[in-house]
């Protein structure tokens, strides 16, 4: 998640240097033809032109506010997230009395549950979205690509770590071991049979929360919206500077503007200019389809992680607790 007010222009250019290379050539390739080898056939009346501008822009609207609904229910999933590890948390050290050692595993294999669902978020699909190499090095740098099992041994015994390792799922796993140690607890008296229910219920809605994740992460946005919203957005582009032709001939002649390399001049700026929005637009929702995937716009689940981690321990009464996550060039993972 970009946390700083203005997106800086180091960003901005990683995404769009190559769009802005091609729109550039391709303008003065266009009016080159037109003006210095005379193939005043190519020229298009701008007004056709418009009406597509105007259907690609309602599409493209359509596209962002279906893709921003995408994260902002994932914020809100991670929001639950938070909400019910605190209530987890109270539960155990309200419920779990005269046993440090049980405490300290329930509430550690939660952290380790929260991290493991994190990660696998952040593994890619088929379907994730690929970006230029300049970006895909800044998330690269940043980014998580790690087993998800990594760092398990600081928060689990070596025996559940290992059986770990062979599932397929770990965090539904690790779930599963919290409602197994609250059985071995009842049978150990250690927790009431109502103890036991309401530590259930919370499980219960972890695994709602688990499942909502998922169901975002292996459902991809709508190809039909994604790929023909492209489409056409690239359509319009590439038909514009035939239409810039018309509008800036039969405009400037009105003006007298004598000087034809300023007319050159602006209707490259204006083909290019007019290019880039319309893209930057359209890849504004390509990148808020798939909210998990660890890149500028998603939801900062590290730092959430890192946020929960901090208020268990300090439940738990834990000395030396971790620092906050830091945003690394204005991004928070």
């Amino acid at each position: 998640m970009y946390i700083k007010r203005n997106i800086s222009w180091g960003i901005i250019l990683r995404f769009a240097w190559k769009n802005l290379l091609f729109f550039t050539i391709y303008a003065c390739l266009v009016f080159g033809l037109y003006h210095y080898l005379n193939w005043n056939h190519i020229d298009i009346p701008f007004q056709p032109l418009s009406v597509i501008g105007i259907a690609v822009a309602f599409y493209i609207g359509f596209k962002n506010s279906q893709s921003y609904d995408r994260f902002w229910e994932a914020r809100k999933i991670w929001g639950g997230i938070v909400n019910y590890s605190r209530t987890w948390a109270n539960n155990v050290l309200c419920f779990v009395q005269n046993d440090r050692n049980a405490q300290i595993q329930l509430i550690h294999r939660h952290i380790a549950w929260i991290n493991a669902l994190r990660i696998q978020l952040r593994q890619p699909t088929s379907f994730s979205i690929k970006e230029n190499k300049s970006v895909e090095r800044l998330f690269d740098k940043h980014g998580e690509r790690n087993p998800v099992c990594s760092g398990m041994e600081l928060l689990l015994d070596a025996t559940e770590v290992d059986d770990l390792e062979n599932r397929k799922n770990v965090a539904t796993h690790l779930v599963k071991n919290q409602g197994l140690q609250l059985k071995k607890l009842l049978e150990e008296e250690k927790i009431t049979e109502f103890d036991k229910q309401v530590f259930h219920n919370n499980l219960e809605e972890l695994y709602n929360l688990q499942g909502k994740c998922e169901r975002i992460k292996n459902t991809p946005f709508p190809r039909q919206y994604a790929y023909f919203s492209t489409v056409f957005t690239w359509i319009f582009i590439l038909l514009l500077p035939f239409g810039l032709l018309n509008v800036f001939e039969s405009n400037l002649d009105k003006l007298e503007v004598g000087n034809n390399w300023w007319y050159i001049v602006l209707m490259i700026f204006f083909s290019v200019l007019i290019s880039w929005i319309f893209t930057t637009m359209e890849k504004i929702g390509s990148n808020s389809e798939d909210p998990f995937e660890g890149r500028i716009n998603d939801v900062p689940m590290t730092a959430l992680c890192r946020t929960i981690e901090i208020d268990l321990r300090d439940m738990l009464d834990e000395e030396h607790l971790p620092e906050k996550t830091r945003p690394m060039h204005n991004i928070l993972y």
